[in-house]
């Protein structure tokens, strides 16, 4: 692509008519603290239509400086409306900040045209946008993108043929795969799925019906999760069909020719816009960010990457004023010419359990050792690898009283770090404690689990869970994941299952505590223990699982301090 010519001299630089932002925006700023003061008053208009690549028209806010001069451009497509929280934590907060806002509604939400199709227009429409950006007389060339969850999505999509004028990106807590976002090993991440069909439903339609429709999930949540079969139940908890979401289920195979396309996962393999990416621990898309970054890093792209104590939720909320002063710092850097906000290093974590921030050269970071736990017959947990592969201990999961699932990465309230003590003293949970510690020992990295089991069936999940213990026994998950058995009756089948990145130091007089399970329900749907598909199965059969000695806990970026 080339560039078209921006020339200041040649345009007029006076700001569109000015008109306040809407109430409910103002509103929400003066309530938040620790945010930088403003640099301008902020004008609004609203309702622009810009054409979609097939000529749908996409409504659009634009929220700018209330003062004469070149401002840059920030373009925030969205499938989740263009009112609260978006036009207060975008709109408003970064026009008085000194730059043009975009905020702009996905086909078929918040009134524009056309059908919403999950993933499908994003990068066309995304073009269509910045064609529409270079007509108007306040575009002066410089181009940044920010946003969340699936407004992480758009950025990818337009990045993957990026715009001359495109020279900065915040990827804020974002998606590029939605495969991964809805399946683990093939296993449907089912309390996530619902959420997400609920708010990509409701939300545009504002804050009422975004209400009503978490209500009624809320409500209907555990006879929907246990229907036999789940697909067709799903209409009486969101409301009504949703088509795409039932094309979700239908499809839970990673290579099924309907996710072609779907991942964004090589744009970031040959990207060259440099690139802030901002998580949090507990992070349904914390995954998909670490693996951004390190693409990004492989590429020698220009990147950041901040880690918080947050959810995925949480990072917009109690989380946002770190977010929103390192979004901030990047695209001054970036669009301005400021680097003055920018942390000297290239990585900013928060550690759990210290309850600190450490800026880091790269992530993970280069540490001493690596560690491996192994678990024995009397529940411990030894650094002492055992002589052979011999059956360790077992449990019965029954999926007509499937383990729950507690805390975690999840989109619900219930997300992050709680006490696991009533889940541990379930029959079917497995639990292998080390001794206390004598030092801290610092976790910082991608944590995973070498599993050697053997069902009766052949078919069953194994949810793998790494937890703190304090002095006073109290065991509160740090990090976790899902992988399944597929083999031939009680065969022996050996898996390797992430449990995600974390930061996370253990205290002195702490222990480590590998939980492990035969699942968490609704967060992932029951396996049937039949080989059926999540979403048809209708007979459910219990099963018997036996952890081999052979089996590891792998910590594989820790210290001792």
């Amino acid at each position: 692509m080339t560039a078209p010519a921006h020339d200041p001299a040649a345009r007029s630089v006076r700001t569109p008519p000015p008109g306040r932002p809407p109430l409910g925006a103002r509103i929400m700023r003066a309530t938040w603290r620790r945010l930088p003061a403003g640099r301008y008053d902020v004008g609004w208009e609203p309702g622009l239509s810009a054409p979609a690549a097939d000529g749908s028209p996409l409504i659009t806010d634009h929220y700018f400086p209330r003062a004469d001069g070149d401002f840059p451009t920030l373009l925030v497509r969205s499938p989740y409306g263009r009112g609260l929280p978006w036009s207060p934590l975008y709109g408003v907060l970064f026009a008085e900040q000194g730059f043009h806002v975009v905020l702009q509604s996905c086909r078929g939400t918040g009134g524009s045209g056309g059908a919403f199709d999950l993933w499908r227009n994003e990068a066309a429409d995304g073009r269509a946008a910045v064609s529409w950006l270079r007509g108007r007389s306040w575009f002066d060339g410089r181009l940044g993108t920010i946003g969340p969850s699936y407004l992480g999505y758009v950025q990818w999509a337009l990045a993957e043929d990026p715009p001359p004028e495109l020279k900065a990106m915040v990827v804020q807590v974002g998606l590029h795969d939605p495969y991964a976002l809805f399946y683990a090993d093939g296993a449907l991440r089912l309390e996530n799925a619902l959420a997400v069909g609920s708010g990509l439903t409701y939300q545009h339609q504002g804050v009422g019906p975004l209400l009503r429709a978490t209500l009624r999930l809320r409500r209907r949540l555990r006879a929907v999760t246990t229907a036999r079969p789940l697909r067709g139940a799903f209409p009486s908890a969101l409301g009504g069909e949703v088509p795409w979401l039932d094309e979700v289920l239908a499809h839970p195979d990673a290579e099924d020719p309907y996710w072609r396309g779907a991942s964004l996962t090589p744009v970031a393999e040959r990207l060259t816009v440099p690139t802030a990416l901002i998580t949090g621990r507990h992070d349904v898309l914390g995954g998909q960010t670490v693996g951004q970054y390190r693409r990004l890093r492989a590429a020698g792209c220009e990147t950041a990457l901040l880690v918080g104590p947050w959810t995925h939720t949480s990072a917009l909320g109690k989380g946002w004023p770190e977010v929103f002063t390192e979004s901030l710092a990047w695209l001054r850097a970036h669009l301005c010419g400021d680097p003055s906000g920018l942390r000297p290093t290239r990585v900013r974590v928060h550690v759990g359990g210290e309850d600190e921030w450490r800026d880091l050269d790269d992530w993970p970071p280069a540490l001493a050792d690596a560690g491996e736990w192994f678990p024995t017959a009397e529940g411990h947990l030894t650094r002492v690898a055992p002589a052979e592969s011999t059956p360790l201990a077992s449990f019965r999961y029954d999926p007509d009283d499937p383990t729950p699932s507690l805390g975690g990465p999840l989109l619900s309230p219930g997300a992050g770090a709680r006490d696991n003590g009533t889940l541990e003293r379930r029959g079917d949970v497995l639990t292998f404690t080390g001794p206390p510690l004598t030092e801290p020992l610092d976790v910082l990295g991608p944590v995973s689990a070498r599993l050697s089991v053997s069902t009766d069936t052949g078919h069953a999940d194994v949810f793998t869970r790494l937890c703190d213990v304090d002095p006073r026994g109290r065991s509160v998950n740090i990090c976790d994941g899902l992988g399944r058995i597929r083999a031939v009756g009680d065969a022996t089948s050996r898996i390797t299952v992430p449990m995600g990145s974390t930061a996370h130091r253990f205290a002195a007089g702490h222990r480590i505590r590998w939980q492990i399970s035969g699942g968490a329900h609704p967060r992932y749907a029951r396996n049937p223990g039949t080989g059926e598909p999540h979403a048809d199965a209708t007979t459910f059969v219990p099963v018997r699982i036996t952890l081999h000695a052979d089996s590891a806990l792998t910590t594989p970026a820790v210290r001792r301090v």
